[in-house]
């Protein structure tokens, strides 16, 4: 579904977060079936490959009803306490008016200005710049901000941002990401389960599966045909159960791929339409670009973020769009101005390292230091000698006192 004005954005966002969530449901019966065919063969490694595939298939509808009811739990308790889980992975707590009435003061003008519903604010205590909007409904919308970006910026780029996250709210774009967190989550989780499971069994050279704390042999009586014919296709159904496991991670990951870095550029472009000021996006951009990093949190989170320093294989994975694209875009449509790349935070702490033996390293630039003598440091530069006082009446005036008497 092609997007291409604001009302349609929104529109396709609520048809792409119902299509991800059906495919959550099939990319969990794919996780399902892979389970099944390891269990085949672990009950009996001694059949063919048509026999395991028709039998998995046959476990997939018995247990189809439990993975649905266990998906649907999964999907209620991620719709009720996502925001839990993500403050638990960041640290973010509440904040209040009398906390942080700057703060609260920026976002309370935005949200009035445009008749939004003011979402919750939340701080999380890291040096990173870096925001991020939460929420599935109305109830639930929260805008996170970090320590870090509250130090490092003005009041108007902090508009600037917050206007940002509000049009990510307006669009439904928080909406689709955490759809699409719930997939890679839910996904990777049953994934990870079935790894497990199946790395703790080993293949004989039997041509039977093991415990890896126990193992097991076939009665020799068995012929060698059999052997060789019902390990091929064990040993074929283990490898397309591993291969189903992979495509549904992957397809969990190509679901975020799924979600268009066009709405980047719209959130600055609303953001823009909020403040009225495309060079406080641009500065804001600038400040926060090679410095959003959040220690702790996981790339699901980082994908809610303003900016997500983490761009995966050969930008292939990144759900942003760089911070150059993004300024450009803002100086070509908004007619903002670009004050440039500011120095990475890594080249600033070693150039004042650098530079502080440097300034040690250039005596010439320091004042000369005092002579030093045999015992001790020299005398201060001599004064010129006094001028003598008028001699004594009678005295010639050529021959004056000395230290013994006159000369």
């Amino acid at each position: 579904m092609a997007a291409y004005g604001l009302y349609t954005h929104i529109a396709s966002n609520k048809f792409r977060s119902m299509l991800l969530l059906a495919g959550l449901f099939a990319l969990v019966y794919v996780l399902v079936y892979a389970g099944a065919l390891v269990a085949e063969v672990l009950i009996d490694s001694n059949r063919t490959v048509a026999f395991y595939l028709s039998h998995a298939f046959s476990d997939l509808k018995v247990a189809a009803p439990v993975a649905t009811i266990v998906t649907a739990v999964w999907v209620v308790i991620a719709y009720f306490f996502h925001q839990s889980m993500i403050d638990a992975v960041t640290g973010g707590h509440d904040v209040t008016r009398q906390e942080q009435p700057r703060l609260y003061n920026l976002l309370e003008n935005l949200c009035i200005s445009r008749g939004i519903t003011m979402p919750k604010l939340k701080i999380m205590e890291s040096p990173a710049l870096n925001a991020f909007a939460t929420g599935l409904n109305p109830r639930q919308y929260s805008i996170t901000v970090t320590t870090g970006l509250l130090n490092a910026l003005n009041d108007k780029e902090i508009e600037a941002v917050l206007g940002h996250e509000l049009t990510h709210i307006k669009n439904g774009d928080v909406q689709l990401m955490v759809v699409a967190v719930i997939i890679a989550g839910v996904v990777g989780f049953f994934g990870e389960l079935f790894f497990r499971v199946f790395t703790n069994f080993s293949w004989n050279s039997g041509g039977s599966w093991s415990s890896g704390s126990s193992s097991s042999s076939r009665s020799s009586s068995s012929s060698s045909n059999d052997s060789k014919s019902s390990g091929g296709g064990a040993v074929i159904v283990i490898i397309i159960a591993v291969v189903l496991i992979v495509v549904a991670w992957l397809m969990s990951q190509v679901v975020k791929l799924a979600l268009s870095r066009s709405r980047e550029y719209l959130a600055d472009a609303g953001s823009v339409e909020l403040t009225k000021d495309p060079d406080a996006m641009i500065s804001a951009l600038r400040k926060i670009e090679n410095r959003g990093e959040l220690p702790g949190a996981t790339s699901a989170v980082m994908e809610l973020c303003v900016d997500n320093p983490r761009e995966g294989f050969a930008d292939l994975f990144a759900t942003h769009p760089s911070v150059q694209s993004r300024v450009d875009a803002l100086v070509k449509f908004a007619g903002g101005h670009d004050p440039g790349p500011l120095p990475d935070p890594a080249e600033e702490t070693d150039q004042s390292e650098t530079e502080q033996p440097e300034a040690q390293a250039n005596p010439q630039d320091a004042p000369p230091a005092p002579p030093h003598g045999p015992w001790g440091d020299a005398p201060a530069p001599a004064s010129p000698p006094p001028v003598p006082a008028p001699s004594p009446s009678g005295a010639p005036a050529g021959n004056p006192m000395g230290p013994w008497g006159r000369h």
